[in-house]
């Protein structure tokens, strides 16, 4: 059967990641004999300077009609203070993307590499087998609660207000995929939280404390968020499974890809539902990393992300957890050949460095 791909650069780097992540599906398909369909399209800004909107109607048909879709990064300075007509999703390409598939399930893979230790700022051997998985919660809380604004009082001054909102079977669903993901990998999962001062957190405790009596042999605890932050910049080890809401799993990927050497890093998956053994589920896929329009154009931007991504896609939405480990390898390989970009200490080009990746998969 054909795999079909709904491919999107978006912003920035966007654009340049995705052509590499493209060049690795090719050789897969070709090396592999994958059939493989690609469709592009444009999302974010992109999508706003030809369309008038971060995310058209017709992109989410596009995507409902394909089995995973592959994006770069969206956003930028240019666009950020354009408000559209509608709810939060609206505003961002990609949010509306998540909302309209349900993919909740935001997987984001933190793992070290012992050959960019020299990279981290642990001391030798903190973090040198840190294997951390965030997953976040991608279609509730602050980010899509309403209402939200910023409004002006009766004495002249802004106020700005937003809603965070969960009910309980949005917290049943991904506290589900969390100790799921424990039991297929070490057993332990950390729910990150502020329920002492938050009422939506006072919820998502109890509900994941009572989720653990149907899981005994996964090992849980519950901290709240900035103590899990201290915990996690001190020892990442400690962790295996962190899972957080929409706010909290944004910003603990983040702290978590310290472990990786760079944010350029991080690969990740958005999922409609965590898939059993030999099954596949539709999922969004994007690096971790933003559009950095800093560098864009300058063939600098590091695409390992990317590449991890699709590693992700072919496990995830593909079914084939041996193309992800052909692609893990062959990375892992090119980085002990020193084969790096700027963000790694290198002087690598994007092309070069998924040139070796390719090679090493040939190979």
């Amino acid at each position: 059967m054909t795999f079909r791909i709904l491919a999107m650069g978006g912003d920035g780097i966007g654009t340049e990641v995705l052509d590499q992540g493209i060049r690795l599906i090719d050789s897969l398909s070709t090396t592999y004999g994958v059939s493989i369909d690609i469709t592009e399209d444009f999302l974010g800004g992109a999508a706003y300077d030809r369309f008038g909107t971060f995310c058209r109607d017709e992109t989410v048909v596009r995507a409902k009609q394909s089995d995973a879709i592959l994006v770069g990064a969206v956003g930028g300075p240019k666009w950020d203070g354009i408000t559209m007509e509608g709810g939060p999703e609206m505003q961002d390409g990609l949010m509306r993307l998540r909302k309209e598939l349900d993919c909740f399930a935001g997987l984001r893979p933190a793992k070290a590499f012992p050959v960019l230790e020299d990279r981290t700022p642990y001391r030798p051997g903190l973090a040198s087998r840190a294997d951390i998985m965030v997953l976040r919660e991608m279609c509730g809380g602050a980010f899509f609660g309403v209402p939200r604004g910023v409004e002006t009082d009766r004495d002249g001054k802004r106020v700005g207000f937003d809603n965070s909102l969960y009910t309980e079977s949005e917290i049943v669903r991904i506290a589900r995929v969390g100790f799921e993901l424990a039991r297929r990998r070490s057993g332990r999962l950390c729910s990150v939280d502020k329920a002492n001062v938050m009422q939506t957190y006072v919820l998502w405790r109890e509900v994941i404390r009572e989720m653990a009596t149907e899981y005994p042999d996964i090992e849980l605890t519950v901290l709240y968020a900035d103590n899990a932050a201290y915990q996690l910049a001190r020892n990442p080890m400690a962790f295996d499974v962190i899972v957080g809401d929409n706010l909290f799993g944004d910003i603990f990927s983040d702290q978590a890809a310290v472990v990786c050497g760079s944010l350029g890093m991080l690969p990740s998956a958005c999922l409609q539902h965590l898939p059993a053994e030999n099954e596949t589920a539709r999922g969004i896929y994007e690096p971790v990393h933003g559009t950095a329009p800093d560098i864009a154009g300058l063939d600098q931007a590091n695409p390992i992300g990317m590449l991890l991504t699709v590693a992700m896609m072919a496990e995830y939405s593909m079914g084939r957890s041996d193309l992800k480990q052909v692609i893990e390898t062959a990375v892992e390989r090119s980085l002990a050949e020193g084969i790096r970009t700027p963000d790694l200490g290198g002087s690598a080009t994007s092309q070069e460095v998924t040139d070796a990746v390719i090679r090493h998969i040939r190979a």
